[in-house]
């Protein structure tokens, strides 16, 4: 099958390789539809951090955010597994660990993530083997852009959570990427009033044409309370004025991650008796990313700019754009498809 392979800094290309077989406990999946994140251009860089710990090296196969059907099962896995449309959870842990039997997974030391951590192969290729526990089903509502938007939307939606927000509560997002803009999804689901900081000269027409109460850049933010502020921006500066930005005695919630230490004073969280809480990954809230797409009160197929075939991956993660791609942030795959004329 064809796959695509980062080998390096700046290098990209699509490569034959071994059919994927259902070991025991996996499935097979045709894969559908990816989505290229900033973790994925990251890697593509040479600055995602995992590259400089150890625990992912080049050469590797990315894709984390994908959709599919399964097609073939190995041993001991139900036989009703075949011919479903379904997504995973990116987070594997060991199963066998404290944080595993406490339903932390996510954070398992000994964990794997699909197409980011420990070597694991992704899902920008023809197919993917994945454990079944890993899997979600998907309904018929769930259409192949929103399923390969569950996982994101489950990072965005647990962040929504730990902001512990009510309706009428005011909350500012930090960064208007696809994170952001699901979280601002999410909670205006909830009855929330949400405003959006982006970056000075950025284009902000997309965001404000999706109808969310303010959208602002940080030099001009309104002097008004905010109950929770998300920071889901790769801003190395912008963790600050979250604390500085919100209400005392409320929260602010980091999801966003900079390629540079981030600098916070803990005394303004100290004074303010703010809660500052971190999120990393979506596997809690998977489950209710589907049920919040397949209802309709959530509907962000909107930030799919662009669906290319694998060969043109290489170029998306240098910044390209074909023609007559949209104004949302983020590209799509379908490994089905040809290269772009």
């Amino acid at each position: 099958m064809r796959a695509l392979v980062v080998t390096g800094p700046g290098r990209a290309e699509v490569r034959d390789v071994p059919d994927p077989v259902a070991g025991v406990g996996q499935v097979v999946v045709d894969v559908e539809r990816v989505g290229v994140c900033g973790t994925d251009v990251e890697f593509f860089t040479g600055e995602m951090s995992y590259l400089h710990t150890g625990d992912a090296a080049y050469p590797m196969r990315l894709g984390h955010e994908w959709c599919g059907a399964v097609t073939a099962v190995g041993d001991g896995v139900d036989p009703e597994w075949l011919g479903r449309r379904v997504t995973g959870d990116t987070m594997l842990g060991c199963g066998r660990c404290h944080r595993c039997l406490d339903g932390r997974h996510h954070v398992c030391a000994d964990r794997f993530e699909i197409g980011v951590r420990g070597g694991f192969p992704g899902a920008l290729a023809e197919q993917l083997a994945v454990p079944v526990t890993a899997l979600h089903r998907l309904p018929d509502s769930v259409d192949a852009p929103l399923g390969a938007l569950v996982e994101p939307g489950g990072t965005a939606l647990r962040a929504v959570l730990a902001a512990d927000l009510r309706a009428g509560d005011r909350l500012l997002v930090l960064g208007p990427g696809t994170i952001g803009l699901l979280v601002a999804w999410f909670a205006r689901a909830r009855g929330v009033e949400v405003h959006l900081v982006g970056p000075v000269g950025g284009d902000q027409t997309f965001v404000r044409g999706l109808g969310f109460a303010g959208v602002w850049t940080a030099d001009a933010l309104p002097a008004v309370p905010f109950d929770a502020v998300v920071d889901a921006s790769n801003s190395p500066v912008l963790p600050a004025l979250a604390v500085e930005s919100v209400e005392p005695g409320k929260r602010v919630v980091y999801v966003g991650l900079a390629g540079s230490p981030s600098a916070v004073d803990t005394r303004a969280l100290a004074l303010k008796d703010v809660t500052a809480v971190g999120i990393l990954g979506a596997s809690p809230a998977l489950a209710a990313t589907i049920d919040a797409y397949a209802s309709g009160a959530v509907d962000p197929r909107g930030l799919v700019a662009a669906t290319v075939g694998l060969d043109d991956v290489g170029r998306v993660l240098s910044g390209w754009r074909p023609v007559g791609a949209g104004p949302g942030p983020k590209v799509h795959v379908d490994p089905r498809l040809g290269p772009v004329g």
